[in-house]
């Protein structure tokens, strides 16, 4: 495979940006390879800058749920830019997409347009904080929610130590009031808020985690958190920055049947531009500024281009009727081609991770096991046979509705025959 002209762009970008990328996982570091630069996209393929076409497993990380260029999305957005790009004031188009949003999840009483989900998650975080009048939050091992200082931790090696940044840079201050727990134990939690039982403002937890790899919320886990915040008067907040609109068209709430007090949105919710949202229940998003002392602005909150993708996007899942039934058919055919091969699955719906480890994994700890070098001998032999995945041995599976059959069997073909190195 000639990738002589991605090879030289990443060589030049290296002197223009940290390690030539604008995201980490861009880099392929734990792949052991260099990146490949993308050209084009259509449907369930993408292109390198040499012309060499793979069947995409990544979909931008998850917002191309319909395929690469959608064309609902794309002549929306055309239509949209003839119209300017952005005003920085408000306009129809901020309602429209809320009503979407508020009508799939009605948790969501009242809704925040934002630029990212980092920013989305920062916010309902000093959402839940300004309503509360409490400084705490729990999160996972595991689980990420974007890159805002106080949410990049990692538990120590006991539950209660105390939590240190995860990233240079970052002041231990910042993290004080962020306490760590393991997912899928709400005993866990429970022990948190027995040691803070006024001082937790609200538990923050991907409803499916899918930054660890995918790992599914075990029987009751959910069910659990929404009782234990309740008891304690604190605030349940879903990320779900992935699998809003991707479990189901009401995410994973609709999807597992638990109701949080805060969601966040993004990717899907953004039509693949960049969009997210925060919103919940009434009096809590009422702490929010103009009507409430919880500042959060943005010059490019909700603006024209990004809402009429999140509008064209969510107007199509809403016309398509087997949507997820094809997506889990479709992710179905190729959990059972990885299995038949020998490797290890997870899946949940259109997310999936094959984990290279003999462990079971349901937590952090347990995907802590995998081998990365294994992860890596088998991304390279998928990119070798015209198939991109994740670059990383945490990250999730995406599967599009735009992957036809053909390319799925295809995909499972060459999963089948995939054969592990020996150690």
């Amino acid at each position: 495979m000639n990738t002589q002209r991605s090879s030289a762009l990443f060589k030049k970008a290296v002197g223009l940006m940290p390690g030539g990328v604008n995201s980490p996982v861009r880099a392929f570091g734990s792949v052991g390879a260099e990146p490949l630069f993308i050209s084009k996209a259509q449907g369930d393929r993408i292109t390198d800058a040499d012309g060499n076409e793979y069947i995409d497993y990544v979909c931008s990380w998850g917002p191309d749920i319909l395929g690469h260029a959608h064309p609902a999305v794309i002549g929306a957005v055309t239509k949209a830019c003839e119209r300017g790009l952005t005003f920085g004031a408000c306009h129809e188009g901020e309602i429209i997409l809320a009503e979407k949003i508020k009508a799939h999840f009605p948790s969501m009483e009242l809704i925040r347009l934002v630029s990212s989900g980092t920013e989305a998650v920062m916010s309902a975080v000093r959402a839940a904080r300004g309503f509360t009048r409490r400084s705490r939050i729990i999160k996972f091992d595991g689980c990420y929610h974007g890159h805002s200082d106080g949410l990049l931790v990692k538990s120590g090696s006991g539950l209660l130590t105390d939590s240190i940044p995860d990233s240079a840079g970052v002041p231990s201050g910042f993290t004080d009031n962020t306490l760590s727990a393991r997912y899928n134990d709400a005993d866990s939690v429970r022990e948190l808020f027995e040691r803070f039982p006024d001082s937790i403002a609200a538990v923050i937890v991907e409803p499916c985690a899918a930054n660890m790899g995918v790992v599914a919320p075990g029987d009751g886990f959910l069910k659990a958190l929404r009782e234990i915040t309740s008891q304690y008067g604190a605030l349940l907040i879903f990320d779900e920055v992935i699998t809003g609109f991707r479990l189901s068209i009401g995410g994973a709430q609709q999807y597992y049947g638990i109701t949080p007090d805060l969601t966040v949105l993004g990717k899907i919710v953004g039509g693949g531009m960049p969009l997210a949202a925060y919103g919940g229940r009434r009096e809590v998003m009422e702490q929010i500024a103009p009507l409430g002392a919880v500042y959060q602005a943005g010059t490019l909150s909700g603006n024209p281009i990004a809402t009429a993708a999140g509008i064209a996007q969510i107007t199509q899942l809403e016309q398509t009727p087997d949507l997820y039934e094809a997506l889990d058919r479709k992710a179905a055919v190729l959990e059972n081609a990885a299995k038949k091969a020998g490797l290890n699955v997870n899946r949940c719906g259109s997310l999936m991770t094959v984990f290279f480890t003999g462990n079971k994994v349901t937590d952090y700890e347990s995907a802590q096991t995998a081998d990365r070098g294994a992860y890596a001998d088998y991304f390279r032999y998928l990119l070798k046979n015209g198939i991109y995945t994740a670059p990383s041995q945490f990250e999730a599976m995406f599967i599009s509705y735009a992957h036809s059959n053909q390319d799925i069997a295809l995909t499972a073909q060459i999963i089948e025959k995939y054969k592990p190195k020996e150690n």
